[in-house]
Formats: structure tokens, sequence, C-alpha cells
């Protein structure tokens, strides 16, 4: 009998678990990309829902959530480039973009070719996806989760990264994201005591 090709898509990502998050900062709590994927998918679905239920969008929350595991699958082969050296500097960045594009493409490939269809849309995704920007949101509320988190345990090092992520997020235009921050963000600056009340 002929042996089953072998395909590590799934393999390679169960790695994402090993790459490290805010490289250059001293970390009270390490945290990697796999826990951030999950709480990207958990909030961005949350944005979803609070958007249809309240501003009669027509977001797919599930692709939203699907979006959001995927959105730094690219970083288990390029690791996680930190902010300050990936978007200080344009030429940088757009090299980095690059990387990032040739990455996604080695995953891709990682895939049998009859699933490739499904998973490319979420490795590539269209930006201009309208649940793209709640996972864009997402991202950088879990950010500022991080950084709360951090000040809350006495490290000041994430005090700036705090104060320039609550001036982004307060930016941000969708009522939807500003509602998970008035009624969800707060429960995360709070003890397990107070959050059991």
């Amino acid at each position: 009998k002929e042996a089953a090709l072998a395909f590590h898509f799934f393999a390679y990502l169960s790695r994402m678990k090993l790459i490290r998050r805010w490289g250059l900062m001293r970390n009270t709590m390490p945290e990697n990309d796999m826990e951030h994927a999950m709480q990207a998918a958990m909030i961005a679905h949350g944005l979803a829902v609070l958007g249809n239920a309240r501003y009669q969008r027509a977001y797919d929350p599930e692709h939203a959530m699907a979006l959001a595991i995927y959105h730094d699958a690219s970083e288990v082969i390029t690791g996680d480039l930190p902010t300050p050296i990936k978007h200080n500097n344009p030429q940088i960045k757009a090299e980095y973009n690059k990387i990032e594009r040739i990455a996604l493409r080695r995953l891709l490939g990682m895939l049998p070719p009859d699933l490739q269809p499904a998973y490319q849309p979420l490795l590539e995704a269209d930006p201009a996806c309208p649940e793209w920007p709640l996972v864009r949101a997402a991202d950088k509320l879990c950010a500022y989760i991080k950084c709360l988190e951090e000040t809350k345990a006495g490290n000041n090092e994430f005090l700036e990264a705090r104060e320039s992520l609550f001036a982004t997020l307060h930016a941000n235009p969708l009522p939807e994201v500003q509602d998970f921050i008035r009624e969800f963000l707060p429960g995360f600056g709070m003890s397990l005591d107070q959050i059991s009340r």
C-alpha cells in the first residue's frame, strides 16, 4: 500500500506557542503567539457580535474569529519582530512585509492542494474584508490588555506603550470597539475578587 503524503501545516502552527511576544521588553508574565491568537480570536468574535447586535452590521463572527486565529501565523516562520523595529523605519517595514508574504506562502504550501483554497483567505486576509478592521482592533485591544496586566503587576516598562495604545484605541471610529472599551476593558484592571462579585 502506498504511503500517504505528510503535510506539516498544523505541526508547524502548533509551534506558535514557542514564539515569544514583546521581545525587547521586560515581562512579568511571558506571552506567546498562540495565547495571543486565542485572545484576539475571542475579542474579534465579540466585536462582531456587538456590531451585529447594536449597529445592524452584517459581520460573520466566526470568520472574524478565524481571521484572528491566523493573523500572526507568519511569525511561526519569521519570529515576532518587535514593534519599534518593525514600524519605525519604512524600509524595514516594507522588507518585513515581503518576508511575511513569503512565510505565508510557505505555510500555505504545507497544506494539501485541495485544502489550500479554504486557508488562503485566512492566511492572506483581504484588508477590504468587513471583518478585518475588527481583527486589527482586537490585536490592539490585546496589546492594551497586556500593558494593563503588566502595569498592574508593577512593571513600568509598559507604561508608555499603554498610553500610546489607549490613544489609538480611543481614536478607533467603530462604535463596537468603543463599546468593548467601555464595557469590557475595565475588568482587566481588576482583581479576581473584584470581577467575581
